[in-house]
C-alpha cells in the first residue's frame, strides 16, 4: 500500500487509536475494544458508501464490488500494519529500546 503523505491522515487514525487505548485502560479487554472499533469502522464505511448511491436497488447492485474494494483495502493495511509491527516487536511489544 502507498502511505499516505497527508499527515491529517494519521491524526485522524491516531484519534480512533487513543479512543481504543482509553477503552482498554478501562480494564475492556483487547478482543472487545478490537470488535468494536471493527464495528465502528464498517458501520461508518457502510454509511459513507450509502450516501454515494441514488437508490437502494443502485447501491444493491453494486454490493460485491463495495465488499470487494473496502476487503483489500483492510487487507493491504492490515499486511502493512503486521509487517511494521514483526519488524518492531521488540519496541512496539516488549518495550525495548533498540
Amino acid at each position: 500500500m502507498n502511505q499516505p503523505s497527508d499527515q491529517a491522515f494519521y491524526d485522524r487514525a491516531d484519534a480512533h487509536i487513543d479512543l481504543a487505548n482509553q477503552q482498554l485502560e478501562q480494564r475492556e479487554g483487547h478482543g472487545k475494544v478490537s470488535a468494536s472499533m471493527t464495528f465502528a469502522a464498517t458501520r461508518f464505511s457502510a454509511w459513507i458508501t450509502a450516501r454515494n448511491f441514488k437508490s437502494q436497488a443502485e447501491m444493491a447492485e453494486a454490493r460485491e464490488e463495495i465488499i470487494k474494494y473496502y476487503c483489500e483495502q483492510y487487507r493491504m493495511m492490515l499486511e502493512d500494519n503486521l509487517d511494521e509491527h514483526i519488524q518492531n516487536f521488540d519496541q512496539y511489544v516488549l518495550g525495548k529500546q533498540g
